[in-house]
């Protein structure tokens, strides 16, 4: 099977190489985002993914009112978004992480993390195109609900463009002035350097980068993907269920026309991860100690698949892209996403401790 690559596809393969080695100094995973909000009440990685959001919010704005974008949020059906985004945020912890952090800890050499994968990536194809497929399409077709046009409902109708800037200006100071002019501040009281540029190199490439840093540079890839991929014929910013689908009809039916934008994507986030842990010495080959510990990370890899396909995303196409464009569908996705990371941290850490 020879591949093809098309030029317009080049952008996806870069993007995902410079966005997996940022989730990878970042450690940027929502499934320890969410997670660590309840078992260990730390906020940071959730205060990284609420700033991306924000400031993906504020950068599709902005180029949807220059016309370099045209918004494309996700459709709302209701018992899809409930039910999908709750057996994805399930699926997430027993995988032991989410579709972007089971991507990037590939490129870690995770082997758990890569067996999970193909959970994920089996369990979207056979919802997307196999045997599972009219289960799906039945839930979602039948609580569907759009305006008059057969648009996609969004949370301000007409008006969400403008609200997009707004929520995205305020979020974006309330951030600022809260979190990290606080945080800088406690560094000045304690006669530490508000900004310490010292040992440039060894920070950005060996280091974990602090939780704003990641958000801003995860926030300025989000715009540039929505751009690239719109140019390529796919109007949405970033996302990764589609991208491992892509490659499962590939090797399936040998045709170069399923390898889109999000195909090459995915890849470069393996690879991008690949060379941010090389660089730090952090790679390395680690399988899980017990048969088990595989076996329960490829069952929550496969409902991750299944889950994001009856949601029609997964955390990074509802959460980190669908948030932002304030679909109805996305945020009800998001909301079960996280419920369900919840109960099941719940059921695994706390219940039999309480």
């Amino acid at each position: 099977m020879a591949i093809d690559i098309q030029y317009a596809l080049i952008p996806g393969l870069i993007l995902g190489i410079i966005f997996g080695f940022v989730l990878q100094r970042g450690r940027f995973c929502m499934n320890s985002a969410f997670r660590d909000v309840i078992l260990l009440k730390e906020y940071k990685l959730a205060k990284s993914v609420a700033l991306a959001i924000l400031l993906s919010m504020l950068g599709f704005a902005i180029m949807s009112f220059a016309d370099i974008i045209t918004l494309n949020p996700k459709h709302f059906a209701w018992g899809a978004n409930i039910i999908g985004g709750l057996i994805f945020g399930v699926g997430m912890v027993l995988a032991a992480g989410c579709a972007s952090g089971t991507t990037y800890r590939v490129g870690e050499g995770m082997m758990g993390s890569l067996v999970a994968l193909l959970g994920f990536a089996g369990g979207a194809y056979f919802t997307k195109v196999g045997a599972l497929n009219p289960i799906a399409k039945a839930l979602q077709d039948s609580t569907k609900i759009t305006y008059s046009d057969n648009t996609a409902l969004t949370l301000f109708g007409d008006l969400t463009p403008i609200f997009m800037l707004i929520i995205g200006i305020v979020g974006i100071a309330l951030i600022a002035y809260f979190w990290i002019w606080r945080e800088l501040r406690a560094k000045k009281r304690e006669n530490k350097p508000m900004l310490d540029f010292s040992n440039f190199g060894q920070k950005t490439f060996k280091q974990g980068w602090h939780w704003a840093v990641t958000a801003v540079a995860i926030g300025i890839i989000a715009s540039f993907a929505y751009v690239t991929s719109a140019a390529s014929g796919r109007n949405y910013p970033l996302g990764i269920t589609g991208g491992w689908v892509g490659w499962n009809k590939f090797w399936n039916t040998g045709v170069n026309s399923v390898l889109g934008w999000e195909t090459w994507l995915v890849i470069g986030i393996v690879i991008g991860a690949f060379i941010s842990a090389i660089i730090a010495k952090e790679f390395k080959l680690r399988t899980p100690k017990h048969a088990k510990t595989i076996l329960i990370q490829f069952v929550g890899g496969l409902a991750m698949g299944i889950g994001a396909i009856i949601a029609m995303g997964c955390n990074i196409g509802n959460i980190l892209s669908g948030f932002p464009l304030l679909s109805l569908g996305s945020l009800l996705s998001g909301v079960f996403i996280i419920l369900g990371c919840w109960l099941m941290a719940y059921l695994l850490f706390m219940w039999r401790k309480n």
